[in-house]
C-alpha cells in the first residue's frame, strides 16, 4: 500500500510530524514501513508556461521554435522537438537555471543556429513514471489542463512536492489498505483526531428505484449489494488533483468516472464499480454463481471461462462482471457513456480469492475483498463516489439507494480484564491508561467494577476477535519499548542440539562441502523395494501402512539405498549421468507379522556414486568413480566422529552387492565388535536393471556411532627427530588380506613403527598361481631421540620374521 503524505494530511493533521518520523512511529507501532520515497526527483525552477506561437525551425524539419509566456512578462524563445507541441497549450517549462532529475541543469543554448531560452518538458524528463499517466500523455511533452495558472511552480501543479510511504502490511491488517484506515492508525499512535470525508449527496427528485432493481441469489457469498444511479455524466479527464492522488498511489488515471471509483477505493478501502447503465437491460442486477460453460470478456479484453464456484454480477441473464475482481467489457464506461450505475458491495473473501487465483487475475479490488472489506463502509463509499461523480462528471445523482442485504454485520464484543492485560505484558497499567488507549483506537467500551473491559470493536478492525488481540493493541500503543524486561521464573533448560542432531548436522556440512548432494526422499516405498539388500535389514520385516496413498507408497522403507537408486536413475534419464548422492534418514523394521507395537526406527547413512569423479578436460581424461571413492566417504565420516581407529573392513558377499568388490564395515565397541553396514559396488544385475553405469553404494547404521563419537581432539607436537623408512615386498597366498599384514607389522614393531602402508599389489606368472605380491612401506621413528640403523634393522627383521611365520610369506627380492 502506497500512502501519499500530502493526501493523508487531508484526513489527519500531520503538522510537526515529518514523513520519516511518521514512518518510524508506525513501524514501532506494528505497521512496517518499507521506505519513504520523495516524488520530486530533483526538479527545481520548472514552471507552467503558455505556448503563444509555434513556427518551423528554419534549418531542421523536426524542430519547432516556440514563443512561450511563463508569467514573468518576458516572452521566451524555446526550440522544441516534440511532435505534440502546439500553440495554445499550457506546458511545463524549465527556464534558464532550472534543474531536472540527475542534476541536469538548463543553460542558454543554440540549436541549429537558433537560440533556445529553456526547455519544454515531458513527464519522463520531470522524473514522473510515464506508465502511470493517461495514455495520451505518455508520449511527447506533458500538456496541462487549460485552467492551470501560468507561472505556477510545476512541483505544486503536479503534486510532486510529496513523499510516499510504502506500507508492508501483514494479512491481518487489511484495515490499512485505505487512507482512512491509515489515518485511524496514526490517530491511535499520536492521539490526533481523524477527519472523515464529506459524503453528502445532492440528488434529484427522480428515484434510483425507477431505473435499477437488485437481487442476490447467493446471500452467503454476497451479504450486501447496493447501487446508485447517476445520469447525464460527461466523460473526460480527471482534474489534476485527482490524477496526482492516483499516480502517487501507483494507479493510472483513465477518466473522471473510473478515477473516482479508484480514488474512493483507496480512500475507504471499499472497491466500487461503475457500469454504463444504458447497456444493462432494464437496469436489472442479480448476483449469482456462474453456470457451466458461461464466459465473460473482462475489461482487459480477455475472454474468461467461468466455473460454477465463481460469483458474477448479471443483468438477469448474462454475466456483466466478475464480482470483486474485474468488470465486463460489455458494460464498460466509455466516451459515449451518459448514465452510470454505481455498485458498492460486500462479497465473500474466500470466493473472490479462489476466483482471482484460478483466473490469474489479481486486481486492487480483489486484493481488498480477499482480506474482507468493512461492511460499514459499503454505503458511505457509495455516497462519496456518487457525490464526486456529480461534481467532476457534471451528472445528476438520483434519489435513494437500491440495495439487497442479508444479516447486517455487528461489531464484535470482546472482554478482557485489566489484570489479564498486565499479567500478559508484565506491566502495571492503570485503568485510565487502558481507557485512553481504547479511546485513541475509537473503540467503544464499558468498564465494570470487577476490572473487566467489554469492548465493542468496530467492523473496520475485523482482526480483533479475542482478548489477546486487545492485549496486543494495548501493547503496541503503550509502546513495546516501554514494556519492562521480566526475568523468567522456574526451571529453564537452555535450547541446544542433542548429540545425534549435532552429529547429523556436522555430517551434512562436511559431505556437501566435499561435493556430494543430499537427497531427502519419501519414507514410504513399494513392497518390492523392501526386498533389496536383505543383509541391511537383518531378517526384520517391513512395516505396512494401514491406509496407503498407493501401492508404490504402501510400506515404510527398510533401507536408504533403494531410494538413492531411484534418484540416480531419474537423473540418468535426464542426461545427468554422474551422481554423488547421500541421505541421512530413518528406516523402519519390525519382527512381527501383525504389528502390535511400535516398529524399530533406526538412523542410517547411505551414499551412491556413479559416473565420473572428474570430467574430461583438455589436459586430462575423465576419471570414473571406484570402490575407494565410496570407502573414502566412510573414512571422512569416521574421521569427523573420531572413531577411525576402531573401524576395520572385511571382504563380504551380501546380496545385491558385487560379490568380489564389497566390504563389511566392522567397528569395535565396549561389548566386542559389530558390523554396522556395507560398502561396495552394486551387483551387475541390479545395476543393469536401474540402467546405471558402474555404481558404488554404502549404507551404515548411525545409532552405534552416536555412542562412540567423540569430539575430543588429541594434539601431538611435530616430530623433532628424523624417521627411517624400509620397504619390503612379500609373496603370500591370494586369500591373505593386506590389512592383516599391516596389523601384524604394527603389533610386532610397537610404538617405534610410525606408519605402514600398502603401495603395490602384483599378481602374475612371476609370483606363481594363487599367489600375490604385496609391497609395504614402513616408517620408524623415536619420539625422544634419533634411531640408529642397527636398531631399525633389528626391529625390521622381527617384522619380516613375524610375517613369514604368520602368513607363510616369502620375502621378494
Amino acid at each position: 500500500m502506497k500512502v501519499s503524505y500530502q493526501w493523508l494530511n487531508e484526513y489527519i493533521e500531520l503538522t510537526g510530524l515529518k514523513a520519516e518520523e511518521l514512518a518510524e512511529k508506525m513501524t514501532r507501532g506494528g505497521i512496517e514501513i518499507d521506505g519513504v520515497e520523495s516524488r520530486n526527483k530533483g526538479v527545481t525552477g520548472v514552471v507552467v508556461g503558455y505556448v503563444k506561437s509555434k513556427e518551423k525551425h528554419p534549418d531542421a524539419d523536426k524542430l519547432n521554435v516556440c514563443k512561450v509566456d511563463v508569467g514573468t512578462g518576458e516572452e521566451l524563445q524555446i526550440v522544441c522537438g516534440a511532435k505534440n507541441v502546439d500553440a495554445g497549450q499550457r506546458v511545463p517549462v524549465a527556464v534558464i537555471g532550472a534543474v531536472l532529475p540527475d542534476d541536469f541543469k538548463i543553460k542558454r543554448a543554440k540549436l541549429r543556429g537558433v537560440e533556445s531560452q529553456g526547455m519544454i518538458c515531458s513527464a519522463k524528463e520531470l522524473g514522473l513514471n510515464d506508465k502511470l499517466l493517461p495514455k495520451d500523455q505518455q508520449e511527447g511533452i506533458l500538456v496541462l489542463p487549460e485552467s492551470t495558472h501560468i507561472g505556477a511552480p510545476i512541483a505544486d501543479v503536479l503534486g510532486i512536492n510529496d513523499e510516499v510511504l510504502e506500507l508492508d502490511l501483514t494479512p491481518n491488517r487489511s484495515d490499512c489498505l485505505s487512507m482512512l484506515g491509515v489515518a485511524y492508525e496514526i490517530g491511535a499512535l499520536t492521539g490526533r483526531e481523524v477527519r472523515l470525508p464529506n459524503t453528502t449527496v445532492n440528488h434529484t427528485t427522480d428515484s434510483t428505484a425507477n431505473h435499477v432493481t437488485v437481487s442476490i441469489s447467493e446471500a452467503d457469498l454476497c451479504s450486501h449489494y447496493s447501487a446508485r444511479y447517476i445520469k447525464g455524466v460527461k466523460i473526460g479527464p480527471s482534474p489534476l488533483w485527482l490524477q496526482n492522488r492516483l499516480i502517487a498511489a501507483g494507479v493510472r488515471p483513465i477518466n473522471n468516472i473510473v478515477d473516482v471509483t479508484n480514488f474512493v477505493m483507496l480512500e475507504y478501502g471499499q472497491p466500487l464499480h461503475a457500469f454504463d447503465a444504458d447497456l444493462i437491460p432494464g437496469g436489472r442486477i442479480d448476483v449469482r454463481l456462474a453456470r457451466e460453460g458461461e464466459t465473460l470478456v473482462t475489461l482487459d479484453d480477455q475472454e474468461r471461462r467461468l466455473e460454477p464456484h465463481m460469483l458474477v454480477i448479471t443483468d438477469g441473464k448474462q454475466p456483466i462482471a466478475l464480482a470483486g475482481v474485474m468488470g465486463g467489457a460489455s458494460t464498460e464506461v466509455t466516451e459515449k457513456t451518459v448514465n452510470i450505475l454505481l455498485e458498492s458491495a460486500k462479497f465473500d473473501g474466500g470466493t473472490i480469492r479462489k476466483t482471482s487465483r484460478q483466473l490469474g487475475l489479481r486486481s486492487e479490488s480483489s486484493i481488498r475483498f480477499e482480506k474482507e472489506v468493512d461492511p460499514a463502509r459499503v454505503i458511505p463509499a457509495l455516497d462519496r463516489a456518487a457525490a464526486l461523480m456529480a461534481e467532476l462528471g457534471a451528472g445528476l445523482v438520483l434519489e435513494g439507494i437500491v440495495q439487497a442485504q442479508g444479516k447486517a454485520a455487528e461489531p464484535a464484543s470482546v472482554e478482557v480484564s485489566l489484570d489479564k492485560i498486565n499479567g500478559y505484558l508484565g506491566t502495571e497499567l492503570s485503568d485510565l491508561e487502558v481507557k485512553t488507549i481504547f479511546g485513541r483506537l475509537h473503540f467503544a467500551y464499558t468498564y465494570s467494577e470487577a476490572g473487566v473491559f467489554t469492548v465493542q470493536v468496530p467492523t473496520r478492525r475485523g482482526d480483533i476477535t479475542r482478548s489477546v488481540d486487545l492485549i496486543e493493541e494495548v501493547a503496541r500503543l503503550h509502546g513495546y519499548d516501554n514494556i519492562p524486561t521480566t526475568p523468567i521464573h522456574g526451571d529453564v533448560t537452555p535450547g541446544a542440539l542433542t548429540k545425534p542432531q549435532a552429529i547429523r548436522r556436522e555430517l551434512r556440512k562436511r559431505l556437501t562441502d566435499a561435493g556430494l548432494h543430499e537427497v531427502v526422499s519419501y519414507s514410504f516405498t513399494g513392497p518390492e523395494r523392501t526386498k533389496l539388500f536383505p543383509s541391511l535389514v537383518g531378517g526384520s520385516k517391513a512395516v505396512r501402512l494401514s491406509m496407503p496413498m498407493s501401492e508404490d507408497r504402501s510400506v515404510l522403507r527398510t533401507t536408504l539405498i533403494a531410494q538413492l537408486l531411484e534418484t540416480a536413475a531419474y537423473n540418468r534419464n535426464r542426461k545427468n549421468e554422474s551422481a554423488s548422492l547421500f541421505e541421512i534418514g530413518s528406516v523402519y523394521h519390525t519382527d512381527e507379522e501383525q504389528l502390535t507395537r511400535l516398529p524399530q526406527e533406526k538412523h542410517r547413512f547411505a551414499a551412491l556414486l556413479t559416473g565420473n569423479r572428474t570430467e574430461s578436460q583438455w589436459n586430462q581424461k575423465a576419471a570414473a568413480v571406484d570402490f575407494y571413492d565410496a570407502k573414502g566417504i566412510l573414512e571422512t565420516i569416521f574421521s569427523v566422529l573420531g572413531v577411525s581407529g576402531s573401524v576395520t573392513y572385511e571382504a563380504a558377499r551380501p546380496e545385491h552387492f558385487h560379490p568380489g568388490r564389497t566390504a563389511a564395515v566392522r567397528i569395535a565397541t565396549s561389548k566386542g565388535s559389530e558390523i554396522i553396514g556395507y560398502v561396495g559396488q552394486l551387483h551387475p544385475a541390479l545395476q543393469l536393471e536401474a540402467d546405471l553405469a558402474d555404481a558404488y553404494v554404502l549404507e551404515i547404521g548411525l545409532d552405534t556411532l552416536y555412542d562412540l563419537a567423540s569430539s575430543d581432539i588429541e594434539y601431538k607436537s611435530l616430530p623433532r627427530y628424523p624417521a627411517i623408512g624400509r620397504d619390503i615386498a612379500v609373496v603370500v597366498s591370494q586369500d591373505v588380506a593386506a590389512g592383516d599384514l599391516t596389523e601384524t607389522a604394527r603389533s610386532t614393531a610397537g610404538q617405534l613403527l610410525e606408519s605402514v602402508k600398502v603401495f603395490d599389489v602384483f599378481t602374475g606368472e612371476k609370483v606363481g598361481a594363487g599367489k600375490k605380491s604385496i609391497a609395504l612401506s614402513l616408517v620408524y621413528r623415536h619420539g625422544e631421540r634419533t634411531l640408529t640403523d642397527e636398531e631399525v634393522t633389528a626391529l625390521h627383521e622381527q617384522v619380516v620374521a613375524k610375517l613369514e611365520q604368520s602368513f607363510a610369506a616369502e620375502l621378494r627380492k
